[in-house]
């Protein structure tokens, strides 16, 4: 029995670090390994965005006219328009919270209850029921609490993006993905989310701020990020404690 409960000990515990643990040792003597570049449309978490559409509607058409419907200048526009194309993303985050609350609360209260007479009866044997002060209550209470909150986030980030869908109102679906490998700690950013064509400025560079459904993700694995992190058994045994 002994012997089975060790097996299944030492099971779990491998199950536990099958995949990261594995991932780590394979890392060992040399910096963590770069993602192949590759389409973003393949990854296994990608997924088509669909959005609110009006009904497409055919541009009209001019007979001789030098104006090409759907062109916003005459000459040809260098701006990112078709899927594949590639611009800029600049990523400058800057927000602070500083929220102060206080609250105080406190209240008394006081009851008197008497019976003076009790079906026209008023004697002594009924002086416990009738008596002026056959009921006296009282309470008071009092809350006071305060809480505090502070938060400062800046990310700076530009990096290059690629159109991966067009949408029928003609926004576009954009996936940036950058990695930076420096003294053995990858750094990973990656920026998606939907664009208007005339949200792209001249240069081709388009502003967090004008991104709808903007996911933004700045991390990294390495040396110190493991470091870091706490072991399996530390995370088992706080997910599982009850105290």
């Amino acid at each position: 029995m002994q012997v089975k409960l060790k097996i299944g000990i030492a099971l779990t515990l491998l199950s536990l670090t099958s995949c990261s643990g594995v991932s780590n040792l394979s890392e060992m003597g040399h910096p963590p390994r770069m993602t192949k570049t590759s389409d973003p449309t393949l990854a296994p978490d990608y997924r088509p965005v669909t959005m609110p559409m009006p009904p497409t509607q055919a541009p009209p058409t001019e007979v001789g006219s030098l104006w090409r419907p759907g062109s916003r200048a005459f000459f040809k526009d260098q701006r990112a328009s078709q899927v594949g194309d590639l611009l800029t993303i600049k990523v400058e985050v800057a927000d602070n919270a500083d929220v102060t609350n206080d609250t105080s609360a406190s209240g008394s209260g006081s009851e008197d209850f008497g019976i003076p007479s009790l079906l026209g009866f008023k004697g002594k044997g009924l002086s416990h029921i009738t008596s002026a002060d056959a009921l006296n209550t009282s309470s008071s209470s009092a809350n006071a609490a305060s809480g505090t909150i502070r938060r400062i986030d800046a990310v700076t980030l530009t990096l290059g993006g690629t159109i991966t869908q067009v949408l029928p109102n003609g926004n576009f679906v954009v996936v940036a993905r950058q990695e930076v490998r420096i003294n053995g700690e990858l750094r990973q950013i990656m920026v998606s989310g939907v664009v208007r064509p005339q949200d792209i400025s001249e240069d081709n560079v388009v502003t967090h701020d004008r991104i709808a459904e903007a996911r933004i993700s700045y991390g990294g694995r390495g040396q110190l990020s493991h470091l870091q992190e706490p072991r399996y058994g530390q995370e088992v045994l706080d997910n599982v404690l009850p105290f």
